[in-house]
Order: C-alpha cells, then sequence, then structure tokens
C-alpha cells in the first residue's frame, strides 16, 4: 500500500482530494493483484480509469494555476503531458504469466513514483511562487525565521541560500557577457551541496528516530530529481526569454528551499527540543 501522507498535502482542498483518489486507485489495482492472478484483467480496468481521471485531475489543477497566474504553470503542463504519453504507450507483456505480472509492477512502481515525485516538486508550490518576494527586502537572506535550532541544519541552509542568493545576482547582472558558464557551475554546486545537505540532515533524523523521516526522504529525493532535470543548453533555443527562464527557475529552487524548512525543516528542531535530544 501507498499512503497519501500530509507532507503531500498541498493546502488546495480539491487538488488534494484528487491526488488522494489517484492514490486510491492505484492501491485497489494492488490489493486486486494480490487476490487474482490474471493482472491483465486489472491492468484493462485500470489503465482507462487512470487515463480518465488524470486527464480530469491535470485539467482541473492548470485550470486552478491559470486562474491565480502561477509561473510553474507551462513547466506544470509539460509534465503532465509526459506522464499522459507515458501512461498511454504503455503495452502489458503477456508472453508469460511471470512477464505479466512484472510488467504490471513496472506499471504501478511508476505511477507512485511520479506521483510522490510530481506533488512533492511540483505541486507543492502552487500558489506559493508570488510569496516568496512579498515584504522582504531581500528575498534571499537567510534569516532568523528559517532557523531551526540546529547548528548543522541551520549552517548548510545558510549555504544553499548564499549560493542561490550568488546565482541571482549573476542572473540580473545585465552588462555581465558569458555568464551562463557560471551560472551553470553555481547550478551544479546548488545541486551537488543540496544532495550533502539531504545526506547529513536524513542522517541526523535517523540518529534521533525522527518519525517524519521516510517523508522528508521523498521530498529530498523529488528536489534533487528536479535539479538533475535542469538543462540550461535549453538555453541556447530561448533567445530573448533567456532572462526570464532563470529568474523563474531561481526562484522556484528559494521558494521550494523556504517551503521546506518552514513547513517540514523546522520540525525537526520542534521534536529535538520537545524529547530533550541535543545535537552531537
Amino acid at each position: 500500500m501507498y499512503k497519501f501522507t500530509d507532507d503531500c498535502l498541498i493546502g488546495i482542498e480539491e487538488i488534494d482530494n484528487e491526488h488522494r483518489r489517484l492514490f486510491h486507485m492505484i492501491n485497489e489495482a494492488i490489493d486486486l493483484s494480490k487476490e487474482n492472478m490474471d493482472v491483465s484483467a486489472i491492468t484493462k480496468n485500470l489503465l482507462p480509469g487512470l487515463k480518465d481521471y488524470a486527464a480530469t485531475h491535470f485539467a482541473h489543477e492548470e485550470a486552478y494555476m491559470e486562474r491565480i497566474h502561477d509561473p510553474e504553470l507551462p513547466i506544470q503542463k509539460k509534465e503532465h503531458e509526459d506522464f499522459t504519453k507515458t501512461v498511454n504507450s504503455f503495452s502489458l507483456d503477456t508472453s508469460s504469466p511471470e512477464a505479466t505480472k512484472k510488467s504490471f509492477d513496472e506499471l504501478l512502481t511508476y505511477l507512485v513514483r511520479w506521483l510522490y515525485r510530481h506533488i512533492l516538486s511540483s505541486d507543492i508550490m502552487i500558489g506559493k511562487m508570488s510569496s516568496i518576494s512579498a515584504n522582504e527586502e531581500d528575498p534571499f537572506a537567510f534569516t532568523e525565521k528559517y532557523h531551526t535550532g540546529i547548528d548543522l541544519v541551520d549552517n548548510e541552509h545558510r549555504r544553499l541560500f548564499e549560493i542561490i542568493h550568488d546565482t541571482n545576482d549573476l542572473i540580473h547582472a545585465e552588462l555581465l557577457h558569458d555568464k551562463y558558464d557560471e551560472i551553470m557551475r553555481l547550478l551544479a554546486e546548488l545541486k551537488d551541496y543540496t544532495e550533502i545537505h539531504f545526506h547529513d540532515e536524513e542522517a541526523l533524523m535517523e540518529r534521533i528516530q525522527y518519525p517524519e523521516l521516510d517523508a522528508q526522504k521523498r521530498a529530498h529525493t523529488a528536489f534533487v530529481e528536479r535539479l538533475v532535470e535542469i538543462d540550461l543548453t535549453e538555453l541556447d533555443d530561448m533567445d530573448d526569454n533567456q532572462q526570464e527562464y532563470l529568474i523563474d527557475l531561481i526562484q522556484f529552487l528559494a521558494g521550494w528551499l523556504i517551503n521546506h524548512i518552514l513547513g517540514s525543516d523546522k520540525k525537526i528542531g520542534e521534536y529535538m527540543r520537545e524529547h530533550g535530544i541535543k545535537e552531537e
């Protein structure tokens, strides 16, 4: 069973309910497969229903983002299209019962992995991007409100903010020529340091037996995969849109990090203080 846990809630009731329904559909298919060896029949029932419901959900999600002028809408549309294309092109391997079961399991794994990743790296930011710079003189400054009270975590968060800040400054340096190589270097540094930080943070959570470790790991994996997929070679084809693309990108990365710290990481510090756990 794949749980729709609280870390998957984005705070928009209609979207949360539809996500919950998608998980329910997948879990129903898993339960049926345990009771019935003929998974080909289950797949024939699952896929059409999943395609229809996913299409309805994507339409609702995109309409909501359009209403609020969410800058992430073009990226969301592309991710929705990629998912639809993959599901539409799926063909169950019926060459043998073993092959059929393996093919079915691979489909379910893809569906769940995609859903977790998409919710935690993209949907979680719906409606939040516009608040990044609101009432902030410097939206990329690491201020006291982001402190967790854990020195290791706070110091690493501070470094992540510094890299994002440097990247943002470089993006806005209009008179600086040939800056894209340096931007790519900084984004590569951001990816590498993010992976180091997530590893350190997860090691800490394991040591203190933090109950939300699995949820944190899912969110970390989703964000790193989003970082890995950034392809700045696309800039060559963007002409006048290069600057806009980079500004949107760095705002998204900063926004995700801010949202994750305030919504998840600060709870680690609270847990340690409540249980009298000292940082080693």
